[in-house]
């Protein structure tokens, strides 16, 4: 047997893909084998694509070439449905990065909101780690359930309804992070809540949710305090006229983060 061919994974039916039709153009879609996916560009058989490998190249009835791409974790949160101001990934990036999300994390989140970065989160600390995402509106979590389950990550979370500002339940944990509107309110929580050395990653939209959120960090025994901010400016790489694009993603908010030191 070739072993590189055995490596190589395949699309199944029931699988997720990406139909890549341009930079600006994706659809994710789910294979069924009997089901058409119908674009502007003409539809395309699905079933054509099972026990094909992912990269697989796949023609509409009009002709226009597309490709089957395996999925991310950027895909799926800029697909998932949302009722809720999702982060965006640069920020969901630093805010995994700042705290240190790896296998076998135990790390509480709230709100859950949409789920985007319950879903990263959930990615990163899985197979033996465990999210714990707190939210206090029932219907939100619904949403997040079903787009946690999209992408194959349910398993790793406990959605709770409850008012984080109350307390977290769990202790010893490696980070919380908080993505509400007065986080402050939970780093009390949050103090309790860690182990010694744990992590406190908070985002928010306006710098004076930042200042309160460093003043209570500064007041419950945290150190490293320091706040960021993350801008994007992409760039159009083409020979002859190369140049920072016109648009660009901005402010989107701020992020602060703090480690534990024990009393």
């Amino acid at each position: 047997m070739n072993k590189g061919l055995s490596l190589r994974e395949t699309i199944q039916e029931g699988s997720n893909v990406l139909l890549f039709l341009d930079k600006r153009r994706s659809y994710l879609v789910r294979v069924e084998k009997e089901k058409d996916f119908h674009t502007h560009k003409g539809f395309v058989h699905l079933g054509e694509l099972v026990v094909k490998e992912y990269g697989t190249r796949i023609v509409s009835n009009l002709g226009v070439e597309f490709v089957a791409l395996k999925p991310t974790i950027r895909d799926y949160v800029f697909k998932m449905a949302r009722r809720t101001q999702i982060l965006y990934p640069k920020d969901i990036a630093l805010v995994v990065m700042l705290g240190d999300i790896q296998p076998g994390s135990r790390v509480a989140e709230a709100g859950t909101g949409t789920g985007a970065l319950t879903t990263a989160l959930a990615h990163y600390v899985r197979p033996s780690g465990r999210v714990y995402s707190y939210e206090i509106r029932k219907e939100f979590i619904e949403a997040a359930a079903r787009n946690l389950e999209k992408a194959d990550v349910l398993e790793y979370v406990e959605l709770k309804n409850r008012d984080v500002t109350l307390g977290i339940e769990e202790e010893d944990l490696d980070t919380v992070i908080l993505d509400m509107a007065t986080p402050w309110l939970v780093v009390p929580h949050a103090y309790s809540a860690l182990k010694g050395s744990g992590i406190l990653v908070s985002f928010s939209p306006t710098i004076d949710q930042a200042v309160k959120t460093t003043e209570a960090l500064e007041e419950n025994g945290f150190v490293g305090i320091e706040t960021i901010e993350c801008l994007m400016r992409g760039i159009q790489a083409e020979r002859g006229k190369a140049r920072p694009e016109t648009m660009m993603t901005g402010h989107t908010g701020y992020i602060t983060s703090a480690r534990k030191a024990l009393k």
